[in-house]
């Protein structure tokens, strides 16, 4: 492949690269299209037309829908002609089956689901895509996952640190190994087409997805992207179809995601074309140098305008300027962000480039809507047979036609792959790699003949040291069972001192049996995706039990060893101070044992390996922009590239300020805002246990009267939805282990604010408490309210905190903030509860004495 680089004064297509001598324009020269490859497939394109003259408009549209196998049901792939399907984060195949049910549609969601569970799904779809009996073409489905780090919906495979991670480890070489991996471990799957690299540049570190960026220069970013393409896809666009073990991979998104204004995903990205460019796009460049063969859209807007509706850059930049000729994928429901649009139709993203729709659930009527936006002139046909050119183009490339059934494909059903030992050794090569040393006072590397205390909430945790998009979406609900051959992070450690003649022993609150010579401390956030990611300041707001246990620690006189498990830079100065060493692990996967090669010594003393890891992002010296909160932190505290050795000194001060930039304004608790928020936990009981904890936002009381799931409201997942069947009294709650003081918002006004939409009008007694520890707690009926609101719409309602008061509660001692009570069938989707002061619409505020009277919102 050639490309054409000058140095321009005039920009048609312009990226920027800070170079040390300067700031340079270049321009990319385009004589045909540059990332196609070098000779046009004339038999493939003969192919892609003979197939298309052939086709109806119904198998046409049907090519460009992809839907989820929750809402994809047997017979529908053979009946509307899908071109594909997905799983998303955290969706299995259906286990819980007699033997005649099927393993995807309604109940799919297994996460024990076996490899043979995944390729039954695999033989199914692909033997409806091929039956032409009911008017199909015969074009085979491909099936896309999201393995952004290891194929991470599957139990038992390697998971590798986020990319995050992979971007301080600074090896290009081994990010292509990575992706070689990742394919291979999907393909045993059956699986076709991988969502990833993401290639974002990140700009502002509050945003929920930095982990998923491997720095925030995007010359950084452009180095990986090449890499882990080939290694997924292959060196050639002909190895894709010749080589089993390479599969389809998509860069994303496409474009801007990570620069959106204060880092809020999905949010706006304000920026001439040509900064966008420069600052986003060079992860692009080299993907598709690589002949990356999809592109996902993303869901952010630029200047204004959602991507996915983007004309300009989905089709003038990307396929036109760039040369681009696989297939634009949509993103989750991306489309229906567009204006004028729905999840169930839009034409304007169409139009606009997106190839194939990504309409998880809505997708029949997304289909039957735009197959009629076509015979009556909105959407031209010819942007219909382009965009089935396309994916045709990648499907024929991919040898999909040929490959046939997934189960007898050469790497498929090899368990032996999924998490192998060779596979999990390159991670914990990877783990090694991307730890960055920011302080060390000669207490490293442990030493022989020593006892080490492994502390902290994230030390035998591999949920937590592996992050966001591990088994389930957010990567919450999971224990270290879910994860079989993975190491934590405290089993590495107890592991490799006894090889030195030391021991190490655990507890997640700093206490001991054997006083230590050293405490290593893993602490660090919570396991988060996208959306509920989402923080405002560069702080951890949950680390309280953390300084209990430095202060236990430094009253004690042991030194202390913090490692730092994290998706993003944090304002650490106080942890900093408080620590001999401290370590960023980032979210380093399933081989916590790569974290003991670099802290633990040999028999002699002597480091067994070095920290070569360097940060790919400055760490901040504050938790907010002092000139401006709405801007990304400008004051560091390290700079990108920053990092020890064994042979050199810290470059940090010897004290740094303690004291918080963040000035405080509303009092919130916030209780449930796409997912529980700590310190609050979902419970559901009845009779026969009225305390039963559901982690993972799915789960039922022990007679099955009242389930709780995870559905879409705003954005995927973000929302739980509460249901009862007519029975026994079921009550749903959130709790907290400590009371909260509510008292003080009382006094200012405040009130429990939820917004929520009813599913079901109850048939019986509904009632809503605020309890302070059983059976201190005020009630209040709300049954006729509920009742007084449009069904299946977004509504708002603040309860005056006084009003509890008077219903009894002892604000002093909240224990749980929202109960609600029933024994009939009811139904209701909440998307934020919280308790908060000021910036309320006063007509939101109701109190006992005005009566229940919902605000609907939009």
């Amino acid at each position: 492949m050639s490309l054409t680089i000058k140095l321009f004064s005039q920009t048609i297509l312009d990226f920027g690269c800070n170079l040390r001598k300067g700031f340079y324009i270049f321009v990319i020269l385009f004589a045909g299209s540059v990332f196609a490859n070098e000779e046009t497939d004339m038999a493939t394109e003969a192919r892609i037309k003979a197939i298309l003259s052939d086709m109806t408009l119904e198998q046409k549209v049907g090519q460009m829908v992809q839907g989820e196998i929750k809402w994809v049901k047997p017979g529908d792939v053979s009946k509307y002609f899908l071109g594909s399907i997905l799983n998303g984060g955290g969706s299995h195949p259906n286990t819980n089956r007699n033997p005649r049910e099927p393993h995807y549609g309604r109940g799919s969601n297994d996460k024990n689901a076996s490899i043979q569970d995944w390729l039954d799904v695999a033989d199914e779809v692909y033997l409806e895509s091929i039956d032409k009996s009911r008017g199909g073409a015969g074009i085979p489905i491909i099936w896309g996952t999201d393995a952004v780090h290891g194929h991470n919906n599957v139990i038992g495979a390697t998971l590798f640190p986020h990319n995050i991670g992979l971007g301080a480890a600074n090896d290009p070489e081994l990010l292509k190994n990575i992706g070689e991996i990742t394919a291979k471990e999907v393909a045993v799957t059956g699986i076709d087409w991988i969502f990833a690299p993401t290639v974002a540049t990140v700009k502002d570190n509050r945003w929920g997805r930095t982990y998923e960026g491997y720095s925030s220069e995007s010359d950084i970013v452009g180095r990986y992207a090449r890499q882990i393409v080939e290694g997924i896809q292959g060196d050639d666009i002909n190895e894709l179809r010749s080589n089993p073990a390479k599969l389809i991979s998509s860069a994303k998104h496409f474009i801007g995601d990570g620069g959106t204004y204060r880092g809020i995903d999905q949010g706006d990205t304000v920026l001439s074309l040509e900064d966008l460019l420069k600052d986003h796009g060079q992860g692009f460049y080299k993907a598709l140098e690589a002949d990356v063969q999809t592109i996902m859209a993303s869901f952010n807007s630029w200047n204004g305008d959602k991507i996915h509706g983007n004309e300009q850059l989905l089709t003038d930049v990307l396929k036109t300027q760039l040369g681009f000729d696989g297939f634009v994928i949509g993103d989750w429901n991306g489309h229906g962000q567009v204006d004028d649009c729905t999840n169930r139709s839009c034409p304007s993203a169409i139009n606009a480039g997106v190839d194939m729709i990504m309409v998880p659930e809505h997708w029949k009527p997304f289909l039957k809507n735009t197959i009629q936006q076509v015979r009556d002139g909105i959407i031209p046909i010819s942007r219909i047979d382009d965009a089935v050119s396309r994916i045709l183009r990648v499907k024929i490339r991919a040898g999909m036609f040929e490959k046939g059934l997934p189960s007898i494909r050469a790497y498929s059903g090899r368990s032996e792959l999924l998490g192998s030992t060779d596979h999990r050794e390159i991670a914990r090569e990877a783990v090694r790699k991307s730890l960055v040393l920011m302080k060390n006072n000669d207490i490293l590397p442990l030493q022989p003949n020593t006892h080490i205390l492994v502390t902290g909430d994230g030390g035998n945790d591999v949920g937590k040291q592996s992050g966001g998009w591990t088994i389930t979406w957010q990567g919450t609900g999971n224990t270290n069972d879910d994860f079989p051959g993975a190491t934590s992070i405290f089993a590495g450690i107890g592991e490799a001192m006894e090889l030195v003649n030391g021991s190490a022993e655990y507890s997640d609150d700093g206490s001991w049996i054997k006083k230590p010579d050293v405490a290593v401390v893993v602490f660090g956030e919570d396991p988060y995706a996208e959306g509920q990611g989402d923080i405002p300041y560069l702080n951890d707001p949950d680390n309280e039990s953390t300084k209990q246990i430095f202060k236990k620690l430094q009253d004690e006189g042991v030194p202390i060893v913090s490692i730092l498990l994290t998706g993003r830079p944090l304002w650490m100065n106080s942890e900093i101070n408080s620590s001999d060493a401290f370590i960023v692990a980032w979210l380093p996967g399933s081989e916590g044992g790569g974290v003991a090669d670099l802290i633990v010594s040999d028999k002699n003393g002597d480091p067994r390996y070095d920290f070569t890891g360097r940060l790919s992002f400055p760490w901040p010296k504050y938790e907010v922009n002092l000139k401006d909160e709405a801007l990304a932190v400008d004051e560091f505290i390290l700079p990108l590239g920053a990092g020890m050795s064994y042979k050199t000194k810290s470059t940090l001060p010897n004290y740094l300020s303690e004291k918080s930039s963040v000035v405080s304004e509303d009092v919130a608790d916030i209780i449930f805002a796409g997912s529980t928020r700590e310190p609050w936990k979902t419970y559901v009981g009845d009779i026969n246990d009225w305390h039963r904890l559901v982690s993972s936002g799915v789960g039922k009381t022990q007679n099955g009267d009242l389930r709780l799931d995870i559905v879409d409201g705003n954005v995927q997942e973000d929302s739980l939805r509460v249901s009862w069947d007519k029975g026994y009294e079921s009550q749903f709650y959130w709790q907290a282990d400590v009371p909260a003081d509510f008292s003080k918002m009382e006094e200012q006004g405040g009130a429990l604010v939820m917004e929520f939409m009813i599913n079901k009008y109850p048939e019986g007694t509904v009632t809503q408490r605020m309890d302070c520890g059983w059976p201190c707690r005020g009630e209040i009926d709300v049954t006729e309210f509920f009742k007084s609101i449009p069904l299946k719409q977004s509504s708002k309602i603040g309860l005056s905190l006084s009003c509890f008061k008077k219903m009894g509660v002892d604000l002093k001692k909240i224990t749980s903030p929202l109960v609600l009570v029933s024994k009939d069938e009811f139904s209701i989707t909440f998307s934020d509860v919280r308790v908060v002061v000021d910036h309320l619409e006063e007509n939101t505020i109701q109190s006992c004495d005005t009566g229940l009277t919902p605000v609907v919102i939009n």
